[in-house]
């Protein structure tokens, strides 16, 4: 019978001291969890650590004596695995990856790695998103002259999953202001700055002032300038009533806490493989704008995430139809995982 080990690596700056003992409060580490916990739920034997680094990982594998360990994301250096794989002849690593490749650009050895990954015997690369699956596949079959058979033992299509206890609430339109939330880390990809003025021209309309909510704990790929530039739009229109308000990244109660206070969630991003953000939004019953870059979000209110005028006009249209919204995304959430835990379970009940 198959035994997953998911192995995460813990962040940089942990603090024994403030963080909890996992060391890691990320989209990550939650993606993960949940597939881990379906695993279980399906009758697969599976098990989930984080490590501090490469030198952790014998000692984990040793300890839990797995069939597949599930290496999630891009940080263990090709090398270890000349090691590792000969510690443990007999276990398969897969690699998994959480980005597109417009994503993936932005880490500068990513497509080094993986080229250097496929070259052991036991090594398997997972991918989240269909469009990211066919590009790696292209990559490295043309590579390693792989016919396709031999790709597609290589490389396996691995979503997310995401736990469908979901909420409703009541849409609240009697307040002076509107809580828009724009969350997740500030990065150019999640296209903060045209959403934050799609939010202020919808607010303008609708006779409200505008509390705009976003994470400004964790800034990634050159992500600094556009907090600065959400600040100065902001510090100009506070005599106007306008609000930029920042929270700290948290743990996950705290934040779907947090995401149930707001009136709409916001994630028009250029580049997704699946948004744990929306779904945390649409799982507390809060309408969610979102972009076709998002697998399993309503097309009715996905909006053009270069015009700021189509997600005004779609800001509109989720105020006049927010329940319908929360019903409709509930819907294709659904679906969505659906399909993904027989993926999974298709996958390790097989015994592959």
């Amino acid at each position: 019978m198959n035994k997953v080990l998911f192995i995460l690596k813990r962040k940089e700056n942990f603090n024994a001291t403030v963080d909890t003992h996992i060391g890691l409060t990320t989209g990550l580490y939650n993606s993960a969890s949940f597939v881990d916990e379906m695993l279980v739920s399906s009758g697969v034997k599976s098990n989930m650590v984080v490590v501090a680094d490469n030198n952790d990982i014998d000692r984990e594998v040793t300890r839990h004596h797995p069939t597949h360990v599930i290496i999630e994301a891009l940080w263990v250096v090709p090398e270890k695995f000349a090691v590792l794989c000969r510690l443990h002849p007999n276990v398969k690593w897969i690699i998994r990856i959480h980005s597109e490749m417009p994503f993936m650009a932005g880490e500068g050895m990513a497509m080094d790695w993986l080229g250097e990954y496929v070259k052991f015997k036991n090594i398997l690369i997972g991918v989240n998103a269909p469009r990211m699956f066919n590009e790696t596949k292209f990559y490295l079959q043309h590579m390693m002259n792989w016919t396709d058979e031999q790709a597609q033992e290589k490389i396996i299509y691995m979503p997310n999953y995401y736990p469908t206890d979901f909420l409703t609430k009541p849409y609240n339109i009697n307040k002076d202001h509107i809580d828009i939330s724009c969350f997740g880390a500030v990065r150019p990809l999640k296209n903060h700055m045209l959403q934050a003025f799609a939010a202020l021209k919808f607010a303008d309309k609708i006779n409200k002032k505008l509390h705009f909510h976003i994470n400004s704990g964790r800034l990634e790929m050159k992500g600094e300038p556009v907090l600065h530039n959400l600040r100065g739009l902001f510090q100009h229109l506070y005599d106007k009533g306008h609000r930029l308000i920042s929270h700290e990244w948290t743990h996950r109660d705290d934040f779907l806490t947090l995401c149930a206070q707001m009136d709409i969630g916001m994630q028009c991003s250029f580049s997704e493989t699946f948004n744990i953000v929306g779904a945390d939004l649409i799982s507390q019953g809060v309408p969610l704008l979102g972009s076709n870059e998002i697998p399993w979000s309503d097309p009715t209110y996905n909006a053009d995430p270069t015009s700021s005028e189509d997600m005004f006009n779609k800001l509109m249209l989720i105020h006049e139809q927010a329940d319908n919204n929360v019903r409709l995304n509930h819907k294709e959430l659904h679906k969505y995982v659906n399909t993904t835990r027989d993926i999974w379970s298709e996958y390790f009940k097989g015994q592959r």
